[in-house]
């Protein structure tokens, strides 16, 4: 193992971590008021409608499918009665679907974050960094998601790069499977890392904040004044409408 590999595939994502924890609780104990998404629904709703939704779950199915082709082992799928052959096809199947989804939603919300002048004054340029750095990593995952495993013979990443990820939260990282991994993995990896390190002091942390609350929260009563029926004699004709809302 050279020092290049020792300093980009074990220090550099052990830096990357320490970041993200200690950042987290930095900012969590320091900048309460500014753990937010700091939303620009107020500037423009209509693309957000729809691409928020497109990203969000998008991204949701593409975390769900690193999670269980990096962080859970071949032999499990395995032992579970999957064969490889199937696997690979649900991988492939279930990667394009969620990689349209993400390409939909990102399109939107760039289209929207650069033509309108409301949301573009929003955003920090910490936040450019990150959109960047997402804009890198979801290209560099759809790639070999489309373009390789679904339309040819693909690579084995359960072999290789998920060994190294895996060695890293044990102690051990495999430095020679990533090393020898082809390039765009190498990038798509580095990429990730990356953003873990910035996460922390952009608008990412509202991701941790999932009201979960808001589900069991009471309505909040409100009152409109407008007319249900026509005015009676000697009256306005206005008739308090109560209106359930959760807020």
């Amino acid at each position: 193992m050279s020092s290049w590999d020792l300093w980009w595939w074990v220090i550099l994502p052990y830096l990357a971590l320490v970041t993200f924890v200690v950042g987290h609780i930095w900012r969590w104990r320091y900048d309460q008021f500014g753990w937010t998404s700091r939303s620009t629904q107020l500037q423009e709703g209509r693309l957000l409608k729809w691409g928020g939704p497109l990203f969000h779950y998008g991204t949701f199915a593409a975390i769900a499918g690193h999670v269980l082709g990096i962080l859970v082992p071949e032999s499990f799928t395995r032992w579970l009665g999957i064969p490889e052959d199937v696997y690979r096809w649900f991988s492939s199947v279930g990667g394009t679907v969620a990689a349209l989804a993400v390409i939909a939603g990102v399109a939107v919300l760039a289209f929207r974050r650069t033509t309108v002048p409301r949301v573009r004054a929003a955003t920090s340029p910490v936040d450019w960094l990150a959109l960047i750095l997402l804009a890198i990593v979801i290209v560099l995952g759809i790639t070999p998601t489309i373009g390789v495993n679904l339309l040819g013979e693909g690579y084995d990443y359960r072999r290789s790069v998920s060994l190294w990820f895996r060695g890293l939260f044990a102690g051990n990282p495999d430095v020679a499977a990533i090393s020898h991994a082809p390039l765009i993995y190498q990038v798509h990896a580095t990429a990730a890392w990356a953003i873990l390190a910035v996460w922390p002091f952009t608008r990412l942390v509202h991701a941790w904040s999932v009201p979960l609350w808001y589900l069991w929260r009471p309505y909040v009563l409100y009152r409109s004044r407008v007319p249900t029926h026509p005015a009676e004699p000697g009256t306005s004709g206005r008739r308090w409408r109560r209106i359930g809302v959760r807020y």
